[in-house]
């Protein structure tokens, strides 16, 4: 899918003025029978098919062929001895004029091993992609110099946030793109900033081209979701995100999810042998991560929960402390032995490895808080989490207080320690306690915190996604509230 940061730029530097499609700034219906067009070029006849691989590498080792993006080059000519190749040859060599032959062409001629002929190359509206089409019919001037990019898909469908100078193109738009996405059936547009009208991260929207179905199957780290999308919270965007967060989770530790929407992070940290108590307010998305449970066979190391995430936060902890032992037993896959031959001696039978065995532990070893609107308000909830429990964690045990890791907004500065600074300052005022950028391993910080600010992505020019993971502190989780 075309998503650069200047596609129609790129697409006209792909191709020269010749080959690129018919241009139409008018239209505003999609006229495909438009976007055709015959480009007069030459080709080398090969009289002997056999000769066709020699005469490609010798023409292609010298940049001779027509080189255009998904064009075949060879091409088939009847003529009286029957079906003969051809190779299209680069647009500035002509037919007709000796002059412009190369010196390869001359001697392959010479030898007879090829004849230079006119052939007329014919292009249509599949020959071109998304952004070569979307160049050549959208409006180009200093407001609108790129043609509209930044799309996501979720299953088969196709996300866009338009813009408000593009709307007026926004049926052409999504029809080109469902043409040049096979795998897309449905084309919508975002009219409201995502959570305007719900608590629950949805975003009204509209239909522009395609199926009015919005039930999607999503697959991301080995797992399969199937949701609604018009009733839950998903971003395709934030795959890579999921995958590093769960990969600094080790099996059989226990990590709560606090706004887990439909499981992105404790789904595949479930295949991980990770424990996850996966929390969602919204009912549908609770109803979806219990199907994504059943569905991907983590039953056994992934609970849902559907609370309100401060309530979570605080039955979480406690909840764990006072529940009996949980065994989760994962016999060790049999070995399939060769086959031998008769003549063969039997060898001595393996024995099978043990199998592994994990326990729930009655502690949380991170809480993941994937909210990043609103995610840094509820810290105030770990305040007192444990107390009265001081004797349980270290020093006085090898159990550590649990990583919390926060998504956030913040501005999107020039220097990244000024959000860094702003970030710190927001959670220190909900947990009660001060956290500076120092506080991290290898600062000059209080390094018990085990600070780490990680810049997810920008979500617009003046806007960024954070990630702050913290230790919590024991002067927050043992405090009398």
């Amino acid at each position: 899918m075309e998503s650069n940061s200047d596609v129609r730029q790129q697409a006209h530097r792909e191709i020269s003025e010749m080959f690129r499609p018919p241009i139409n700034r008018a239209m505003r219906t999609l006229d495909r029978s438009f976007f055709r067009k015959t480009v007069p070029v030459s080709a080398a006849k090969i009289f002997k098919n056999s000769e066709i691989s020699h005469v490609r590498k010798a023409l292609g080792s010298n940049k001779e062929l027509l080189v255009l993006p998904r064009l075949n080059v060879v091409r088939e000519l009847q003529d009286q001895d029957g079906v003969k190749k051809a190779l299209l040859l680069r647009e500035d060599m002509k037919h007709d004029d000796k002059s412009t032959w190369s010196p390869t062409v001359t001697e392959l001629i010479e030898k007879g091993t090829v004849a230079i002929m006119p052939y007329n190359l014919e292009l249509d509206y599949d020959s071109w992609t998304y952004a070569e089409i979307a160049a050549s019919v959208l409006p180009q001037n200093e407001e609108m110099p790129e043609v509209p990019q930044g799309f996501t898909q979720v299953g088969h469908v196709l996300h866009l946030n338009l813009r408000s100078h593009w709307l007026p193109y926004k049926s052409i738009i999504a029809e080109i793109l469902m043409d040049k996405n096979p795998t897309i059936r449905t084309v919508i547009n975002k009219t409201e900033d995502v959570g305007s009208h719900s608590q629950f991260r949805t975003f009204p929207f509209e239909l522009l081209a395609g199926d009015n179905d919005l039930n999607v199957i999503q697959h991301e780290q080995e797992c399969e979701f199937r949701f609604d999308y018009s009733r839950v919270y998903w971003n395709s965007r934030l795959e890579t995100e999921h995958r590093r967060l769960v990969e600094k989770f080790q099996p059989g530790q226990m990590v709560c999810d606090v706004m887990a929407g439909v499981g992105p992070f404790a789904v595949p940290a479930g295949r991980k042998r990770i424990f996850v108590w996966g929390n969602d307010l919204n009912p549908h998305g609770y109803e979806v991560m219990q199907d994504a449970v059943q569905r991907n066979r983590v039953q056994d190391f992934v609970t849902p929960f559907n609370m309100d995430g401060r309530e979570f936060i605080r039955h979480s902890a406690k909840a764990l402390l006072a529940a009996d032992p949980v065994t989760v037993t994962i016999e060790a896959k049999k070995r399939r032995e060769k086959r031998r031959k008769a003549e063969e001696k039997p060898e001595e039978e393996k024995p099978s490895p043990p199998p592994q065995v994990y326990t729930r532990p009655s502690f949380v070893d991170h809480y993941v808080m994937n909210l990043p609107a609103t995610a840094i308000e509820f810290l105030d909830a770990f305040q007192g989490l444990y107390t009265g429990k001081e004797s349980l964690f270290a020093p006085h045990t090898s159990q550590l207080l649990p990583m919390v890791h926060v998504y956030c907004f913040s501005g999107h500065s020039e220097n990244e320690v000024d959000d860094h600074i702003d970030v710190c300052q927001r959670v220190s005022e909900r947990i009660g306690y001060t956290i500076t950028p120092e506080d991290r391993v290898g600062g000059s910080g209080n390094a018990a915190i085990e600070l780490d600010i990680y810049n997810v992505r920008l979500v617009s020019p003046n806007k960024q996604m954070f990630c702050a993971s913290f230790r919590l502190p024991a002067e927050v989780a043992f405090r009398k509230v």
